[in-house]
């Protein structure tokens, strides 16, 4: 379900992920672990902003039987987050990752009124995933 493209060194366990996958979609979803340094390269020519971040979504065109999307996640954002609000790399990965996939699967806190926010903390709770995303999110 997950296909991960992991260009980094951080060791990565896609088990949680599948499982946060398999209660969303039945879509192929591909996984990119990369620097700040590709992160930001490709913030900047997909939505111009020139600075990396933490992830980024792209839902592919709804096809039957296609894949949802690709989600690029730092591995840099990844390590400085777990260590900064104590937990570790996998509870952050997986963070990172529901925030992605809600927005394959069209959220958009930007300009929903907290419909993501709300379905990011009950997964967040069903997962038993620390709560720091939801806190630090906010406002």
């Amino acid at each position: 379900m997950i296909e991960l493209d992991n260009r980094t060194s951080l060791n990565i366990d896609t088990t949680l992920l599948e499982s946060i996958a398999m209660k969303m979609t039945d879509k192929e979803i591909e996984l990119i672990i990369t620097s700040n340094k590709e992160i930001q390269e490709i913030n900047k020519e997909h939505r111009d902003i020139d600075k990396d971040t933490d992830v980024l979504s792209f839902p592919y065109e709804a096809i039957p039987m296609g894949p949802l999307g690709s989600i690029v996640i730092s591995a840099e954002h990844i390590q400085e987050r777990a260590q900064e609000f104590g937990h570790d790399t996998s509870e952050e990965l997986a963070l990172l990752f529901i925030h992605g996939l809600l927005h394959l699967l069209g959220y958009d806190h930007e300009i929903d009124k907290g419909e993501m926010r709300e379905k990011e903390a009950q997964l967040i709770q069903q997962f038993r995933l620390p709560q720091s995303l939801i806190i630090r999110t906010q406002g």
